[in-house]
């Protein structure tokens, strides 16, 4: 499509001081709208997601000079008709798009790579405090446009809240004791930038390799295991990851290996004492933060389910093996 053809695309270009012209793909999402060019992405918020693109702008400039793999950014800003975002544009496709064609040998290559991605990205200086803007807003009582990345230090308070939902009185006083149990697990954490979102649709591949990790919106500050946390549940879960909310996630058994050769990559992020309680911990945050949020009770009433299954010692990580 050419520029002129949607208002929201021609006013971002301008803005960023682009010319209006060219050939541009159009792109839906979950919290965005896209535009596909030769040489640069457009986004437009559907503002479900405050400050995204003003807190992906701060993550992207902490990796100036970096070795992490990452679009630049050109310009963000608002409009009368949301907040935009311009970037340069990544060599190949996605990670999502590019799997289910992908041979056993560029899949290992791709994981691979990631793992690499990965170790850089969380030697990045970052600082203590910094968190998406929509995920303090939550953690402060406001509405949960999103559900992760997991914050250590919010684990009480979302026990906290989802008693508060309704429920079972005494399953939640199982809960609170399993997350104090657990606490002193990170009592000696050091904290990094960790992605926050990781899965296939945020990693763009080219050639078997990475070419950049994308769509920082969600990088906290919190310890690098976090990072499993989505990654793996992408994929033990991947039809829960779809590129978009009309479309289909991968099939799980393509992903089978992923978690070992990611293991065998970046050996460190595996490294931490008691990692599979530490990502059960990681786990119970993001179904507590559903069963409590979540507008849709059926959904709530599978996070209940899962929440109890943890505290029984089973979850998604049952299904990998890493």
């Amino acid at each position: 499509m050419n520029p002129t053809a949607d208002p929201r695309l021609a006013r971002a270009l301008a803005a960023a001081g682009l010319p209006t012209t060219g050939h541009f793909v159009e792109k839906g999402g979950w919290v965005s709208h896209a535009w596909i060019g030769d040489d640069v992405v457009v986004r437009a918020s559907n503002g479900a997601i405050r400050d995204a693109y003003r807190h992906e702008a701060e993550v992207v400039d902490l990796l100036a000079g970096s070795d992490v793999p990452h679009a630049r950014r050109i310009a963000h800003g608002d409009e009368p008709d949301g907040a935009w975002s311009v970037s340069t544009r990544l060599p190949g496709r996605t990670l999502q798009d590019a799997w289910p064609t992908a041979s056993p040998e560029a899949r290992r290559t791709m994981i691979e790579s990631l793992g690499s991605a990965l170790r850089e990205l969380h030697r990045v200086p970052a600082p203590a405090d910094l968190m998406p803007p929509w995920l303090a807003d939550a953690l402060a009582g406001g509405s949960w446009p999103a559900y992760h990345p997991p914050v250590v230090g919010a684990a009480e308070h979302l026990v906290d809240e989802a008693r508060h939902a309704g429920g079972d009185a005494g399953l939640f006083e199982h809960v609170a004791r399993w997350v104090d149990a657990r606490l002193p697990l990170f009592a000696d954490d050091r904290l990094v930038l960790v992605h926050g979102d990781l899965h296939g649709s945020n990693v763009m591949v080219d050639q078997g390799r990475v070419t950049g990790l994308i769509d920082f919106a969600e990088a906290v500050a919190q310890p690098a295991d976090v990072e499993l946390d989505t990654i793996l549940r992408w994929c033990a879960r991947p039809l829960e990851f779809p590129a978009t909310p009309d479309g289909r996630g991968l099939d799980a058994s393509t992903l089978a290996e992923v978690p070992g050769w990611l293991r065998g990559a970046y050996p460190e992020l595996f490294a931490r004492e008691h990692l599979r309680e530490r990502l059960r911990f990681f786990d119970m945050e993001v179904e507590l933060a559903i069963l409590a949020h979540h507008p849709d009770p059926t959904v709530r009433e599978v996070a209940r389910g899962r929440v109890t299954r943890l505290l029984e010692g089973h979850d998604h990580l049952d299904e990998l093996v890493w």
